[in-house]
C-alpha cells in the first residue's frame, strides 16, 4: 500500500511505502528524515480493508479516483477540440481522426484510473489496496464536520463561522 502522509493541518509530509500485513508502526519518510508513528489498532477490519485512517485515526474515508498526471493534457486537447468543432472548422478527415484519439484517451483514462481512500480530516491518501464497500464517495455534510483548522497568520484556513457577520454579496 502506497500512503501520502499529511499532517494535522493537510500539509503533506511525504510518501511512504506500507505492508499491511507487518503493520510498521514507526515509518521514515524518504527525503526528509521525519519519522511518522502509524497506529495500527482497529484500524483494518476483518476482511483486511481499511476502516479508518492510521494517520490521525478519524473514522471517515472517502473513495476517489486517482487520475494520472496526463490527465490535464487530455482535457485541454478534448476542450480545443470542442472549440474548432463549435467554429466549424472540424470538417477535414485528419482533424475528425484527431478529435477521435483524444475522445479514446479520455475514455480510456476513466476506465484505467484506480480507486483511492482518502481521509476527511487529514486528507493522508491510500493507494494500491483493496477498498470495502461501506466507503463512499465525498460527502459535503462529512466534509464540514472535519473543516481544517484555523490557523492564526495562514492563508487559505477557514475562519470560525460567524452568526451576527454575514456577508454581502
Amino acid at each position: 500500500m502506497r500512503i501520502e502522509l499529511r499532517d494535522a493541518e493537510r500539509r503533506k509530509i511525504g510518501r511512504i511505502e506500507v505492508d499491511p500485513v507487518r503493520r510498521p508502526t514507526r515509518v521514515h519518510v524518504g527525503g526528509t528524515g521525519r519519522e511518522v508513528f502509524l497506529d495500527w489498532d482497529t484500524a483494518l477490519d476483518d476482511a483486511r480493508h481499511l476502516r479508518r485512517c492510521i494517520s490521525c485515526g478519524c473514522r471517515d474515508l472517502f473513495r476517489t479516483k486517482a487520475f494520472p498526471q496526463v490527465t490535464g493534457f487530455v482535457v485541454v486537447l478534448a476542450f480545443a477540440g470542442a472549440a474548432i468543432g463549435a467554429l466549424g472548422l472540424a470538417t477535414t478527415p485528419p482533424i475528425l481522426i484527431a478529435m477521435l484519439l483524444v475522445f479514446v484517451a479520455d475514455v480510456a483514462i476513466l476506465l484505467v484510473s484506480k480507486q483511492r481512500l482518502v481521509c476527511h480530516r487529514c486528507r493522508t491518501s491510500y493507494h494500491d489496496l483493496p477498498i470495502a464497500r461501506y466507503h463512499r464517495r465525498w460527502d459535503r455534510a462529512v466534509a464540514e464536520r472535519h473543516a481544517p483548522p484555523v490557523v492564526p497568520g495562514r492563508k487559505g484556513t477557514r475562519g470560525p463561522r460567524l452568526p451576527w457577520k454575514r456577508s454581502v454579496a
